[in-house]
């Protein structure tokens, strides 16, 4: 169980984004709060749970600091929502389904001696609050992170603090995934799972070892499109930290984190900003395609894990073992389609005497799909594309416009997110920080392609506040 330090560092967090705020300017100290709340803040079960709120963790407490923060210094001088209809229609079912998932499960649902709850009033309220808490970092930086300069910021802050991170990394790789325990008393994910290739993969502060190679994959990403977009003497230093970051992730023992690197560097080197958006959005359309696909049940399974075995038997093991779960929590999803089954666990499969559940949920999608139905996981993922939609869109309609050259490592690394999203639940605030950002980039082409005003959020310095 989390120490007493796990829970005063989460107290303590909305004044470490105050101090933030009051030194740095907007963009940056936004920026910075979500991301050191990310990496450095103990993960559930370190949690707050007060009656009508969703738990306050790591996640939520910093995005609500953010945004009273924001909202008492520079009063929201830009709607909130999205411009686009599209966008306000994604964020209302986004954020009031779960109400109506709560309303249509008010049911108990037995498993032989194991009797879940049904959900009511207090649970749709907590669920419709989390929602909100959970999109707060997309609004935030569709405001305030839509300039170019605020996404080299956004993309400065990963390489920096892949940087930073590293170091707890080397001491986790070299002595095993202790400092969480150290710190705050207690081991946040299976001890086993991060043996890897004779030694060790790193975990620090997250809650998987596949979640700290996916942040330092897109700090050295993040590093490689710095130093391509780079003329400057600078160019020296960033080629130093993208090798030392690739370096760092070969170490962290991720097949799939190192993939991908493979995948978007050549892409950042070669292609424009405009066909990097292009193959962003194309990554992300194939992405989305995957759970469809599982629905309508035309995915060549048998044939993905004969490809596998020929690779190594143990991934190819690996996969059908996450292929019979899916299928399994598919059929339960498929009880309650629309709007799922809610949370308490109700989606998943319970043995009927011990109560242990016999299922695993890994991948983000199935996750949504099975608490949320259809029609939440058409409205997170849909969120999620849509700046890379919009971003196709605007940049191919203002080809006399000049676009920021970090729009395409963005939307790369948004892309590369929602495929990451299959096998893995890596939706982060990281990832709503990138998409908000998008989104309001692709939201100010538009302004200036039809000669409207343009806001952008000043980035100011405040006056130190305490």
């Amino acid at each position: 169980m989390p120490n007493s330090l796990a829970f005063l560092a989460l107290i303590a967090s909305p004044f470490a984004a105050a101090l933030l705020f009051a030194y740095l300017r907007t963009d940056r100290a936004l920026i910075w709060t979500l991301m050191l709340a990310y990496l450095f803040l103990p993960e559930p079960p370190a949690y707050y749970d007060f009656p009508l709120l969703p738990q306050l963790d790591k996640y939520t407490i910093p995005a609500m600091a953010a945004f009273a923060l924001l909202l008492w210094r520079e009063r929201f001088r830009a709607p909130l929502l999205p411009e686009h209809w599209l966008g306000k229609v994604l964020v209302a079912v986004f954020v009031f389904s779960p109400g109506v998932t709560a309303v249509l499960n008010s049911d108990v649902v037995q498993w032989g001696l194991i009797f879940l709850p049904g959900l009511g009033f207090k649970d749709g309220a907590g669920l419709v609050i989390g929602q909100c808490l959970l999109i707060t970092p997309f609004l935030l930086a569709r405001q305030f992170l839509a300039s170019g300069g605020a996404q080299r910021e956004l993309l400065v802050a990963l390489m920096v603090g892949g940087l930073i991170y590293s170091i707890p990394m080397l001491i986790e790789i070299r002595l095993s995934p202790q400092l969480n325990f150290w710190v705050y008393g207690y081991y946040q994910h299976l001890f086993g799972q991060s043996l890897r290739a004779g030694g060790y993969r790193p975990v620090v502060f997250l809650y998987h070892g596949l979640w700290v190679a996916f942040f330092i994959m897109t700090a050295t990403v993040s590093a490689w499109a710095l130093w391509r977009s780079s003329e400057d003497q600078g160019r020296v230093r960033l080629m130093f930290f993208a090798l030392y970051l690739s370096a760092i992730l070969v170490l962290a023992k991720s097949f799939g984190a190192l993939l991908f690197l493979l995948l978007l560097v050549p892409m950042i080197m070669v292609l424009s900003p405009l066909m990097q958006i292009r193959a962003a959005l194309l990554i992300g359309i194939l992405a989305i395609s995957y759970p469809l696909a599982k629905g309508i049940d035309i995915v060549p399974e048998q044939g993905l894990v004969s490809a596998a075995a020929q690779v190594d038997a143990e991934r190819a093991n690996s996969l059908q073992f996450r292929f019979d779960n899916e299928n399994t929590l598919l059929d339960r999803a498929s009880e309650r389609p629309i709007f799922g089954w809610g949370s308490w666990g109700r989606n998943h499969i319970f043995d009927d005497v011990s109560g242990r559940i016999l299922t695993v949920t890994d991948g983000r999608w199935i996750i949504v799909l099975g608490v949320y139905g259809w029609v939440g996981f058409l409205a997170e993922f849909g969120l999620l594309i849509l700046p890379l939609v919009l971003l196709w869109r605007e940049a191919g309609l203002a080809r006399d416009t000049e676009t920021t050259p970090y729009i395409g490592a963005l939307s790369l690394l948004l892309a590369i997110n929602i495929v990451d999203m299959l096998p893995n639940a890596t939706l982060t605030p990281l990832t709503w920080l990138i998409a908000g950002a998008l989104l309001g980039y692709a939201e100010q082409i538009r302004h200036v392609r039809l000669k409207r005003p343009v806001f952008e959020a000043q980035p100011l310095r405040w006056k130190p506040v305490l």
